[in-house]
């Protein structure tokens, strides 16, 4: 083979290297966002309470069951748009309802809870944002669910839907609790 072959080789190689790639891409679903933290301790944070300041909420209060941390504010339309949907998720009682409460101001967060209904067991309060950090969140809402050892075991992007909760969370929960 000569160069004045490989002048012309060595572009449609890449072509279709570029062409293989973006198929590939083009059939990934933009909700499902890896998360470093699946299969993996999920990560740790120490928060007041909403609406009880005195007392704290930390990941390992929910030692030993399946729990699910729903990362929410007053201030986000979608969290609005899958507030029902916790609302049954939680009066299933397959698993506790967890709150981390982001960037929101106490009495919005209150209100919030008060007009839609409260699944949570508990709120923690995550004023400045570094608890969501520390769980890899991108924006509210997002989802996790994590098993009775602490293992992160599902993470969802974006306001849940009726299909999210039906086919993938509730599932998850029964495997997880049986």
């Amino acid at each position: 083979m000569n160069l004045r072959s490989l002048k012309y080789i060595v572009p449609l190689v890449v072509f279709a290297g570029l062409v293989f790639f973006l198929a590939k891409g083009l059939k990934l679903n933009p909700r499902e966002v890896p998360s470093p933290f699946i299969g993996k301790p999920a990560p740790t944070f120490t928060l007041p309470a909403l609406g009880q300041p005195d007392r704290r909420v930390a990941p390992a209060d929910f030692q030993g069951q399946a729990w699910v941390l729903n990362v929410w504010a007053s201030w986000c339309v979608p969290c609005r748009i899958e507030h029902p949907l916790l609302v049954n998720l939680a009066q299933q009682k397959l698993a506790p309802v967890v709150g981390l409460n982001y960037k929101d101001p106490t009495d919005g967060a209150q209100r919030f809870l008060r007009q839609l209904g409260d699944p949570y067991v508990i709120t923690a309060v995550d004023a400045d944002g570094r608890a969501a950090i520390e769980w890899g969140v991108y924006g509210v809402p997002e989802t996790f669910v994590i098993d009775k050892a602490g293992i992160v075991r599902f993470k969802h992007v974006g306001p849940l839907t009726e299909d999210v909760v039906a086919e993938e969370i509730v599932p998850l929960l029964r495997r997880l609790n049986s």
